[in-house]
C-alpha cells in the first residue's frame, strides 16, 4: 500500500550495521542481556519497523499467551516444513520460537532472520523499510489465514476487532439508517487537531448535515431530505490500537510531507461518550496506553523504536538518570495554576465563559468577542504580551480546552473523577468530551487540579509504583524510561505514530509477575535452556580464545652480554620458546609452567620483560608478583620474556631499565686512502660504502647510561682522540655537494651520558685520533671538522659563452679579442633545454649553490650577484617578450623605487614613473617583503601607480533606448565623445519587446577609499566626455555596478564610503541621467514594470517603480504598489518575472495562505529570498484580469529565441541562453541538480501457505 514509503535512503536513522542481510553461522558470541535483563532484536538492515511490531505483540501478555497455547499438533513441526504433504505452519511457529528467545534465551538482541524467511522474504526487502501501520494489518491478516481450522483461528478477532456504526437520520421522518463497519484498529486525524480526544470527538460525536445543494435521499419517504450522519463504536476491543496519519500529500507541491505538530495523547482514556451503548460500568470503557510506536525521521526516510510497558515485570526497571528541566517545568505550571483574581488569571476567564454556555462550546472565532464582553478588554491588550496568541494559549491547555471540528470550536473539559470517589451522575454529564473521566498522567494543567489528577503525585508513587516499568526497546538496545519521557514524543520529528491500549478491566495473574516462562510450552523451554548451555559454551570458548596470549621465551644459557645488549651465542640456534597462555593466569602458574617445560633449569627463575632493539635484546622490569595476572601486569600478547637467574647472563652482571637501553652508534673512522671499509648506514658521516671513500664505519651498541669517556675507552683510543658528531640538519652529501661538516665534542661532554647527549639509533661518531687531523682529509676550524672525501667532488662542464643576452654578439674578430681580455664573468647553470637559469652567488660552496653532479656550467660576461642580492629580467611593454629587454643586479633590501629607478637608467628613458604590473604595491615597499627571488621577471609600463588608498575604477554611461525622453543628452554625449579613443560599447536588455540600452565607456576616475558616493558622482561629472550633461546635482544620477558585462545594482547611501560600499580597483561602474531626483533606502528596489496590452501578445513601454520591500517583501506588497500606480484593484493583477536566460516567465502566485490561528505563525513569503530574488533592474509583466483574461506572458520574441537556442543545440551549438538551464518554478540562474532516483516502491506481503 505505502510501498518504500520510508525507505531509509536520506535520514539515515537505522543503526544497522550494514544495509545486507544478517548472516547466520557462528561467530563471536553474542553478549548477554543487559541490566534492564530485556532481549532486544537485531535490526536486518530496514526492519526497524518490524521489530517495535514485534515487541510490541510479545508485551500484549494474552497476545503472546494465545500463540504459546497452540501445540504442534495444530500447528506442525518446523522439521517436516519440506515434506511435500505435512502442513505446517510456519509464521505462529517461528513467531513461537522468537518470542521464547526474547523470553528465555540470555542474549543481548534476537535475530528475526527465521521468521522474515518464513515470510517469503529476500535480501532486499530485509533491507527496505515499510510502514508499521500496513505492517500491524498485513501481519494479523497472515496469521489469521496461518491459522485457519485451528484453535487459535479466532484470537486476533477476539482481542483486537471492534465495530463501529454508521447512521444516517432523516430529519423529516426520522427514519434511521445504519451500516456496521469492522476494524482493526482506528486511523485518526493528525493534521488540525490538538490531540487523541479532540480526534475521536470529531469522529462519534460530531454530526455531518446533509443540507442545501446536498440532500440525502431518504429510503422511507423516497425524497431529497435534510439528514444528519453520525458514527459510534458499537463493540470495543480488549485491544484498542490507533494509528495517527502523520503523512500527508501536499497536492500544491506534489510532495509528501510529515506532519510534526503537537498532538497529545492521555495515559489513560475512557471512551463512554463515544460508544452507541453507555450503560454498562465505567471500567468497561476505560484504557489505558502500554505502548507507543515512535517514527523519527522525515517521509522518505527514518527510523522505528517503541516505548512499551512492562505489564509482567519481566524487566529490571533501573531508575534512568533524573532530568531537573522537568521539575522546573512542573513547578512552572504549579505556580500557574495557583488561584489568582479571576481578571488576571486568562484560564479562569475562558473557564468561566465556555460554562456560561449550554453546550459547554464557543466557536473560536467568537471567543474573541465573548471575552470583550465580560472583561472589557481584547485578549491582544490583557494577556498577549505575557500569554501569548489566544490559540497558543488554549493549545498549551490541552487539559482544560480541547479544539474540535478542524480547530473552529473549543470546549471546556470537565475534571475528571477522582479514584476515590463516586463518578458524577448521568444528569451532571453533558455529552463531548467534556464528560470524559480521563486521568491524563501526562497532562497536569487543570483548571481545578486535585490530587489524584494529572501527573501521579509522590505519595501515589511511593505507595504504588506506576509508571516504573516503562522501557525503550530500540532495536538491539532496551533501556529504562520514565513514564513522563512519553510527552516528549507530541511534537516534532521523533513523534508518536501508533498508540496501543488495552483495557483496564485485564487483570495479570500474580504467578505472572516476574516470570518469563510462564505459560511457554515445555518444548520451548527445553529449545531455550539448550541454546543458553550452547552460548555458554561458546562464551567459554571464546573468552578463553580472546584471552590468550602469545608469549615469546628467551632463556638465558643461550645469550651473552656484548657491548651493553643481549646477543645469541649462536645464529643457527633458535633464539626464543613460543609459548600460549591464558592471560587471566597469574604469574606463578607461568612460571610453573615453564619450570616444567624446562627439565634441567637449576635455581631460583626470574621472568624479566624484553624487547628487541637494534643494538640486541634488552631487559626492563621483572614480574616478581606471583599472585597478580598477566593481564594485570600489562602482557600483551607477541610480549617477550627473558628466563634468567635475575642476577647475570654467563657471568656477566646485566643492568635492567629503561636507563641502560642500548644505543647502537655508527662509528666513523678514516681510511687514509685504503679500500676497505665496513658496510653502514648511507646516512653516516661519509659514503663508505664504496672503496676509496676515505671512510670506514663499523655497528657498535653501548649503555645508554655509558658517558662518551668511557665510549671513547671502550673504542681503545687515547684521550687526545676527538671525537665528533655529524652537524643536524647537513647531511645532504648525495645532494649538493661539496664537504660533510661535525662538530668536535667539547670536554665537558665526555661525562655526559649518551641518553644526555640525545644520540639515539643510527646516529654516527666520528673518531680522530692525533695522526690523521693533520691529512688533507680533515680540515679543523674550532669546533668544526671538515671531511672532504673524493666522493665530495663534482664533476662540472663548463661553457664559455662571451654574451648572455639573445641578439647580442658581434663579429668572429671581436668575439676573439673578447675572450682574450681579462673582463669580469659570472657562472649561469644550463637545464636540460639549453636555457640560461640565473647567474649563482660566487661566494656560496658548491654544494650551497645547489650545483648537483654533471651540471652544465656557462661563464658570461658581467658581475656575479652576491648573497644578499637579487639577479631580475625586467622588458619594456605591456608583456615580458616585447619592447625593450634588460637585466639588473639590485639588493633585496631595496625598495620597489629603487628598483624602478635602477631599470629606467639600464633601459634609457627618460620617464622618472613607472609602475611594476606583476606587483600592484606601494613604492616603498622593499623586494623582500614582495617575496621577488632570482630570476623573476618585471614589466615596465606608461602610467602611474594609485596612491595608497585610492582606487582606479573605469566609467560607463547609459544611454536609453531611443523612445526614452533623455536622448537628447544622450546626442549631446556622442558628439563630444566622438573623437575619444574609449570607443567599447555593450548592449543590455531594459524592457521585453528588443528594447535594449546601450552602455558607451566615457573615462576613469581615481579617487579615495573614504569619498562618499556624492563625491564619486561629482567627480564622474569632470570627465571630458561627460561635459555637456547637466544635472542640477549629484541626486539626479544614478550609478550602476558592472559585473560580467551586467547591470548587477544599484549603489545606494549618498553618504556612505566607498570602502564601505566594498569597492576595489578594477570595479567598472555605469551612470544613468534621470529626470528627477532619487536616494533609495537599503531595502528599496528598482523594478522594470510592463503593463500586458489586452488581447495581444506584447506589453506598453516599460516604466521604472521603486517598490519599499523594508516592511513587507511578500508578493502582496508589491501588487499593493502596483495596484496604487495603475488604480486598479490589487486582487485583479497576475505578476510575473522575466527570466532574460532563458526566455521565461516566473509568475507570482496570487494564493495567499491562511494560517490557524492554533499553529504557530509561519513566516511570510519573500520575493527578496528563493526563488524569485529580486533585484534592481529586473523586468516584472503585469496583466490585468479584469480586461486580459490571457494569463500567458510569453511573447512572439521569447518563443522566437527558445526556437533559435533550440535549434542551434541540435546543430551541435550552444544557444545564447543553454549555458544555464532552469525550471519553471526554479531561481533566476538556478542550475538545476541531477534528481536523486528513488527506488521503485514495492508493496509489502507475507506469503501464507492454504491450510483449508
Amino acid at each position: 500500500m505505502f510501498g518504500s514509503l520510508f525507505e531509509e535512503e536520506e535520514e539515515g536513522f537505522s543503526p544497522a550495521p550494514s544495509g545486507g542481510r544478517v548472516v547466520k553461522g557462528e561467530g563471536d558470541p553474542p553478549p548477554p542481556r543487559g541490566r534492564v535483563n530485556l532481549s532486544g532484536i537485531k535490526n536486518q538492515g530496514g526492519t526497524c519497523y518490524l521489530n517495535s511490531l514485534l515487541q510490541t505483540l510479545l508485551f500484549t501478555p494474552e497476545f503472546r499467551e494465545e500463540l504459546f497455547s497452540l501445540g504442534p499438533e495444530e500447528l506442525g513441526c518446523l522439521e517436516d516444513k519440506d515434506k511435500p504433504e505435512a502442513k505446517v505452519r510456519v509464521i505462529p511457529l517461528e513467531l513461537q520460537r522468537l518470542f521464547a528467545r526474547l523470553l528465555l534465551v540470555d542474549q543481548q538482541s534476537a535475530s528475526t532472520a527465521d521468521l522474515t524467511d518464513s515470510f517469503g522474504w529476500n535480501n532486499s526487502e530485509e533491507s527496505r523499510q515499510h510502514d508499521v501501520q500496513e505492517l500491524n494489518r498485513i501481519l494479523f491478516s497472515a496469521l489469521e489465514h496461518s491459522l485457519v481450522d485451528t484453535s487459535g483461528s479466532a484470537f486476533i478477532h477476539r482481542l483486537y476487532h471492534g465495530t463501529t456504526v454508521n447512521s444516517i437520520v432523516c430529519k423529516v421522518c426520522g427514519n434511521v439508517s445504519q451500516r456496521q463497519e469492522d476494524f482493526l484498529d482506528l486511523t485518526v486525524c493528525v493534521r488540525g487537531v490538538c490531540g487523541l480526544e479532540g480526534a475521536l470527538w470529531d469522529m462519534f460525536v460530531e454530526e455531518e448535515m446533509f443540507e442545501g445543494s446536498n440532500l440525502y435521499r431518504c429510503g422511507q419517504c423516497d425524497q431529497l431530505v435534510t439528514a444528519a450522519k453520525s458514527a459510534k463504536l458499537r463493540k470495543l476491543p480488549p485491544f484498542l490500537t490507533v494509528s495517527l496519519l502523520r503523512f500527508n500529500f501536499d497536492f500544491a507541491k506534489c510532495e509528501r510531507y510529515k506532519e510534526t505538530g503537537r498532538y497529545t495523547f492521555p495515559l489513560a482514556i475512557n471512551l463512554r461518550p463515544f460508544c452507541e451503548q453507555t450503560e454498562g460500568e465505567d471500567s468497561q470503557y476505560s484504557y489505558e496506553l502500554f505502548s507507543v510506536i515512535i517514527h523519527k525521521g522525515g517521509c522518505y526516510g527514518g527510523h522505528y523504536h517503541v516505548y512499551i510497558k512492562d505489564m509482567d515485570h519481566l524487566g529490571l526497571w533501573d531508575p534512568p538518570e533524573e532530568d531537573s528541566k522537568p521539575k522546573v517545568q512542573k513547578k512552572k505550571e504549579e505556580v500557574r495554576v495557583c488561584p489568582e483574581p479571576e481578571k488576571d488569571d486568562p484560564l479562569s476567564v475562558l473557564s468561566s465563559i465556555i460554562a456560561q454556555e449550554e453546550s459547554r462550546s464557543v466557536l473560536l472565532d467568537q471567543l474573541g468577542q465573548r471575552l470583550m464582553d465580560k472583561i472589557g478588554s481584547s485578549w491582544s491588550k490583557k494577556y498577549r504580551k505575557l500569554h501569548g496568541p489566544i490559540g497558543k494559549f488554549l493549545e498549551n491547555h490541552s487539559d482544560v480546552f480541547v479544539l474540535v471540528n478542524n480547530g473552529t470550536r473549543v470546549v471546556l473539559k470537565a475534571n475528571p473523577p477522582s479514584p476515590v470517589t463516586q463518578p458524577p451522575s448521568p444528569a451532571h454529564q453533558t455529552p463531548g468530551p467534556s464528560s470524559t473521566p480521563t486521568s491524563d498522567p501526562v497532562q497536569n494543567n487543570t483548571a481545578n487540579p486535585q490530587p489524584e489528577s494529572g501527573l501521579e503525585t509522590e505519595s501515589k508513587t511511593a505507595l504504588e509504583p506506576q509508571g516504573s516499568h516503562w522501557f525503550d526497546l530500540n532495536d538491539s538496545t532496551v533501556t529504562s524510561i520514565h513514564e513522563r519521557d512519553i510527552e516528549k514524543m507530541y511534537q516534532g520529528k521523533e513523534s508518536a505514530y501508533m498508540l496501543f491500549y488495552r483495557k483496564t478491566l485485564l487483570h495479570r495473574p500474580a504467578e505472572a509477575l516476574r516470570n518469563p516462562g510462564y505459560k511457554v510450552p515445555p518444548h520451548l523451554l527445553e529449545m531455550a535452556e539448550e541454546e543458553n548451555r550452547r552460548l555458554q559454551q561458546r562464551r567459554e570458548e571464546f573468552e578463553a580464545s580472546n584471552n590468550s596470549v602469545e608469549l615469546r621465551l628467551h632463556l638465558a644459557p643461550r645469550y651473552r652480554l656484548e657491548n651493553g645488549a643481549l646477543k645469541p651465542i649462536s645464529i643457527e640456534q633458535k633464539e626464543a620458546t613460543n609459548l600460549t597462555f591464558d592471560r587471566r593466569r597469574n604469574v606463578g602458574d607461568l612460571r610453573m609452567t615453564i619450570y616444567q617445560m624446562q627439565d634441567l633449569w637449576e635455581g631460583d627463575m626470574a621472568l624479566t620483560v624484553a624487547k628487541s632493539l637494534p643494538a640486541g635484546l634488552h631487559l626492563y622490569n621483572t614480574l616478581t608478583d606471583d599472585e597478580v595476572s598477566l593481564y594485570s601486569a600489562g602482557i600483551l600478547t607477541g610480549a617477550d620474556l627473558f628466563v634468567w637467574n635475575g642476577r647475570e647472563v654467563c657471568g656477566a652482571t646485566v643492568q635492567t631499565g629503561a636507563e641502560w637501553e642500548p644505543v647502537l652508534l655508527t662509528v666513523v673512522r678514516p681510511s687514509l686512502g685504503e679500500e676497505e671499509g665496513e658496510g653502514g648506514d648511507e646516512e653516516g658521516g661519509g659514503e663508505g660504502e664504496e672503496g676509496g671513500s676515505g671512510l670506514t664505519k663499523q655497528s657498535r651498541g653501548f649503555a645508554g647510561r655509558v658517558t662518551l669517556g668511557e665510549v671513547r675507552e671502550a673504542l681503545g683510543e687515547p684521550q687526545e682522540s676527538l671525537l665528533c658528531q655529524e652537524k643536524r640538519g647537513g647531511e645532504g652529501g648525495g645532494k649538493g655537494g661539496g664537504a660533510s661538516g661535525w662538530r668536535v665534542f667539547p670536554p665537558g661532554d665526555m661525562q655526559r651520558t649518551l641518553r644526555e647527549l640525545a644520540l639515539k639509533d643510527g646516529d654516527a661518531l666520528l673518531v680522530l685520533e692525533p695522526h690523521t687531523q693533520d691529512s688533507s682529509v680533515f680540515s679543523v676550524s674550532g669546533d668544526m671538522v671538515t671531511v672532504t672525501t673524493p666522493s665530495d667532488c663534482r664533476w662540472l662542464q663548463v661553457e664559455y659563452r662571451p654574451e648572455r643576452r639573445r641578439g647580442g654578439g658581434g663579429e668572429g674578430e671581436m668575439e676573439e679579442e673578447r675572450m682574450r681580455a681579462k673582463v669580469p664573468a659570472s657562472g649561469n647553470m644550463v637545464d636540460r633545454t639549453g636555457k640560461l637559469l640565473p647567474p649563482v652567488c660566487e661566494e656560496l660552496s658548491v654544494r650551497d649553490a645547489g650545483i648537483r653532479l654533471m651540471t652544465s656550467l656557462s661563464l658570461c660576461l658581467g658581475t656575479a650577484p652576491k648573497d644578499t642580492q637579487l639577479f631580475l629580467y625586467f622588458s619594456v611593454g605591456t608583456a615580458p617578450a616585447s619592447g625593450l629587454e634588460g637585466e639588473i643586479i639590485v639588493e633585496q633590501s631595496s625598495t620597489v623605487k629603487q628598483c624602478l629607478k635602477k631599470m629606467l637608467e639600464s633601459a634609457g628613458l627618460e620617464v622618472v614613473r613607472g609602475r611594476l604590473a606583476s606587483k600592484e604595491a606601494g613604492l616603498e615597499a622593499s623586494l623582500s617583503e614582495l617575496k621577488m627571488s632570482h630570476g623573476d621577471s618585471l614589466v615596465i609600463t606608461e602610467g602611474r601607480l594609485p596612491p595608497k588608498g585610492f582606487l582606479k575604477l573605469s566609467v560607463w554611461l547609459y544611454v536609453e533606448p531611443s523612445a526614452n525622453p533623455v536622448v537628447s543628452m544622450e546626442t549631446e554625449v556622442n558628439c563630444n565623445a566622438e573623437g575619444s579613443k574609449e570607443g567599447q560599447r555593450l548592449e543590455v536588455m531594459t524592457a521585453v519587446g528588443g528594447a535594449m540600452a546601450e552602455l558607451r565607456t566615457v573615462g576613469q576616475v581615481e579617487i579615495s577609499e573614504e569619498a562618499t558616493l556624492e563625491e564619486l558622482k561629482t567627480q564622474v561629472l569632470t570627465l571630458p566626455s561627460l561635459q555637456c550633461v547637466c544635472v542640477p546635482t549629484p541626486a539626479f544620477l544614478r550609478v550602476w555596478q558592472l559585473e560580467g558585462q551586467r547591470l548587477t545594482r544599484i549603489l545606494r547611501g549618498q553618504q556612505h564610503t566607498l570602502r564601505k560600499l566594498k569597492f576595489s580597483s578594477g570595479v567598472e561602474l555605469c551612470v544613468q541621467q534621470l529626470l528627477r531626483e532619487e536616494d533609495l533606502g537599503p531595502k528599496e528596489v528598482l523594478l522594470r514594470v510592463q503593463m500586458g496590452v489586452p488581447g495581444e501578445r506584447s506589453y506598453y513601454p516599460p516604466e521604472d517603480l521603486v517598490w519599499d520591500a523594508s516592511r513587507d517583501p511578500s508578493p502582496r506588497s508589491l501588487r499593493s504598489a502596483l495596484a496604487s500606480t495603475y488604480g486598479v484593484s490589487p486582487d485583479s493583477l497576475l505578476l510575473a518575472k522575466h527570466q532574460p536566460h532563458t526566455h521565461t516567465w516566473e509568475t507570482f502566485s496570487n494564493w495567499s495562505q491562511q494560517v490557524s490561528k492554533r499553529k504557530k505563525k509561519k513566516k511570510a513569503e519573500s520575493l527578496l529570498g528563493a526563488p524569485f530574488h529580486l533585484k534592481d533592474g529586473d523586468i516584472i509583466g503585469v496583466k490585468n484580469l479584469l480586461i486580459d483574461n490571457n494569463r500567458d506572458f510569453s511573447t512572439q520574441q521569447d518563443e522566437q529565441r527558445l526556437r533559435e537556442e533550440k535549434e542551434q543545440r541540435r546543430k551541435g551549438g550552444q544557444g545564447a541562453g543553454a549555458e544555464v538551464e532552469t525550471n519553471q518554478g526554479a531561481g533566476p540562474e538556478k542550475k538545476m541538480g541531477p534528481i536523486k532516483a528513488r527506488k521503485p516502491e514495492v508493496a509489502l506481503s507475507i506469503n501464507v501457505g492454504v491450510f483449508r
